[in-house]
């Protein structure tokens, strides 16, 4: 095998990051984009939903018909695009262009995401194929981690503009690495689209989808609108409040790895776990929102929990999908993106209704439909994972 520079593995973790940053560091900037445009807050969470929903229509369909094309060039054109986008919402003054820039980058995030693990794996040793896979998924967890928070800074001490540009420039820098380091990558063997969507006809595959979809909503429903919590409720200033991103992504990390292990040990009693986790967090946000030095404190715990829904959930999904578990991969980008629409949606809908500080129901009534689906599925179809 033709020795590969060891920084396009980085490179394709720094395109991932680029596309967590340009979906979800919109979350930081919220009330900036609501003040820019003149519109309500629930309006301006419609380019998280917006953004979601794209994914969740596009992903698997356009992950089935990108499977014959050259992986370089479907990698350049979608970090491309993310990098474009970034620069339009930088400098647009009308809402709905945001809102157009929004769908064209969504339309390549799942081919992007699912592309780039297949590439990583394939440009290693079999042996290898692992860790650098968990290398490019890192680029997730590091988006939460630096580019939400990022983000925010950026628009809080510099200009809105200026946290804008900082997903530019990652994409951008991405586009190069790519571009100079992967070699052409014309796809020589390709799995046909009836065996990859046969997994489909499976009952249990669809009660694991709709339980990630609520998993998701319950995360995303109230982490959506994170910022505007913390500054009208806790009364925070923008600079803690970008700081509290940063810690939440940083203890996402450490999550991340806590879960992971609880997933060796089991999968279903951690998957039972998770939800039961998330309603005992968002019931802390609820009751100590108030107060300044709790919610720090609280905030810590519902990053690490936060986290978990990630690998949680991809666990849970891939015990039904391993016939085709690249297909299976955009089920999971498609559904979970559907969730974080569901959620948003839902979100804004209990903020124009109650108020921002009710919106922690809605997390709690997605967490606990996902429960009781989860326990629909093993008593019902008698789970066969430990």
């Amino acid at each position: 095998m033709k020795k590969v520079n060891p920084l396009l593995i980085f490179v394709l973790a720094l395109g991932v990051f680029g596309i967590i940053t340009t979906e979800m560091g919109i979350v930081g900037v919220l009330p900036e984009v609501a003040r820019k445009f003149n519109i309500s807050t629930s309006q301006a969470g419609s380019l998280v939903g917006i953004f979601a929903l794209v994914v969740a229509i596009s992903g698997p369909f356009l992950t089935l018909l990108a499977s014959g094309m050259n992986r370089k060039v479907i990698l350049l054109i979608a970090v491309l695009m993310f990098a474009i986008s970034n620069m339009v919402y930088a400098y647009t003054t009308i809402f709905n262009v945001m809102l157009i820039f929004r769908i064209i980058p969504a339309i390549f995030h799942p081919v992007f995401f699912s592309v780039a693990l297949v590439t990583a794996a394939k440009l290693v040793p079999p042996e290898k194929s692992g860790k650098a896979v968990t290398q490019v998924f890192a680029g997730i967890t590091v988006g939460f981690a630096f580019g939400v928070p990022v983000t925010s800074y950026l628009a809080e001490q510099i200009s809105l503009e200026a946290g804008f540009l900082f997903g530019a420039i990652v994409s951008l820098i991405a586009f190069v690495g790519i571009l100079l380091w992967l070699p052409s990558m014309p796809v020589k063997e390709k799995m046909s689209y009836g065996k990859q969507l046969s997994i489909l006809k499976k009952p249990q595959l669809w009660v694991n989808i709709v339980t990630i979809m609520f998993v998701f909503a319950a995360m995303f429903s109230v982490y959506s609108y994170f910022a505007e919590y913390l500054g009208k409720v806790t009364h925070m200033n923008s600079s803690w409040i970008s700081a509290l991103l940063m810690a939440f992504g940083l203890v996402m990390i450490f999550g991340n790895f806590l879960f992971g292990s609880f997933l060796q040990k089991s999968i279903t009693k951690t998957v039972i776990m998770f939800p039961l986790a998330y309603i005992v967090s968002y019931l802390l946000v609820y009751y100590m929102g108030s107060s300044f030095i709790p919610m720090i404190v609280i905030v810590l715990i519902w990053g690490t929990v936060h986290s978990g829904g990630l690998i949680v959930s991809q666990a849970w999904l891939t015990t039904e999908a391993k016939e085709a578990p690249e297909f299976g991969n955009s089920l999971f980008i498609s559904f979970s993106n559907l969730g974080i629409t569901l959620g948003a949606s839902i979100g804004g809908w209990f903020i124009s209704q109650w108020g921002i500080h009710q919106l922690i129901w809605s997390g709690i009534i997605f967490a606990l439909l996902a429960f009781i689906l989860i326990m629909i599925k093993i008593k019902v179809f008698d789970s066969r994972v430990t």
